[in-house]
């Protein structure tokens, strides 16, 4: 039985984002006359601890919002899905995360993020509250807030025996120092290629790339969407995972599905292979439904029928 509270926290982003629908997107000081509107409640690490949570992992967040309407709404939409938050504090000053994104009829888009408040995390703070919360098997981050902030958490994780998974989006570069406390690290083609420098375009490619992203530092997990994935054990041999062919119907979340799996069978102490499969499997599963049917708790019976197997 695992010593710690949690079986993932979670140190990342907050963000209400506004949703339009525009029939194109605006040129230079036109004003485009939009369709339709709507808030979805996002941000990495918010996405990633509330897909940890519905699919049955007891998680917490790190986090930080605004004393404003866009933070009742976060909250609340943690509370829904069971994310404990009380290392969610409010900043008195900067409002919360926020983008506006303009969404086309093709499925371009463009955007605006204004990170507020999630810039003024406290780095001291956030790692005595890894601590206060009880602790995690599995430590999550992002790199939509300052790596200060990710550094001084990983360190705390690391000494309390958990291990750290770094979700590299968005690509950045990164300090020796902090990779040095990453044991996992997850990134798409993009993020791969900016990182390492190398075309990343298929599973040969993206095989080829391990290397360059650590892999004799750390674990690292290539993701390649329908063309399946590719991961190296620290200092072991790559491996590629085909895809699992499905009817698509959204690809929105799929990444988040994949983490939140991830992150869970790695809790589980699960070797690498077993928690990519489990991961692959999950995320085929969910890009699969709708919105209603990701909601309802059949797709959490799905997810952990799979992650058993």
């Amino acid at each position: 039985m695992s010593h710690f509270a949690f079986d993932i926290i979670v140190c990342g982003s907050l963000h209400l984002d506004i949703m339009v629908d525009a029939p194109h997107l605006p040129r230079l000081d036109e004003t485009a006359v939009g369709t339709a509107w709507g808030m979805k409640c996002g941000g990495k690490g918010g996405n990633q601890a509330v897909m940890a949570a519905r699919l049955g992992a007891r998680t917490a967040m790190i986090g930080r919002i605004g004393a404003d309407d866009f933070g009742t709404r976060l909250l609340a939409h943690l509370d829904e899905a069971g994310v404990n938050r009380r290392a969610v504090e409010t900043d008195p000053v900067a409002g919360s995360g926020m983008s506006v994104a303009l969404v086309d009829p093709q499925g371009d888009y463009g955007a605006v993020i204004v990170s507020g408040s999630n810039l003024r995390i406290s780095p001291e703070h956030s790692a005595q509250q890894f601590i206060s919360l009880g602790g995690a098997s599995i430590l999550v981050l992002q790199n939509e807030i300052p790596e200060a902030v990710n550094l001084a958490v990983a360190k705390a994780a690391r000494a309390a025996g958990a291990r750290v998974l770094l979700n590299a989006a968005p690509a950045r570069a990164l300090s020796a120092e902090f990779l040095d406390q990453v044991d996992i690290l997850v990134v798409n083609r993009v993020e791969a290629e900016m990182m390492s420098g190398l075309t990343v375009s298929d599973q040969a490619s993206a095989e080829a790339a391990l290397p360059a992203l650590g892999g004799h530092a750390c674990d690292v997990i290539i993701t390649l969407g329908g063309e399946g994935l590719v991961f190296m054990a620290k200092a072991g041999a790559p491996h590629r995972l085909a895809p699992h062919k499905v009817a698509v119907v959204s690809t929105h979340g799929a990444g988040d599905s994949f983490l939140g799996t991830l992150a869970i069978m790695l809790s589980r102490d699960t070797s690498l292979v077993d928690a990519c499969d489990a991961a692959n499997r999950v995320a085929a599963r969910f890009v699969s439904l709708t919105e209603e049917q990701r909601a309802i708790s059949s797709f959490r019976a799905d997810a952990e029928s799979i992650m058993k197997a």
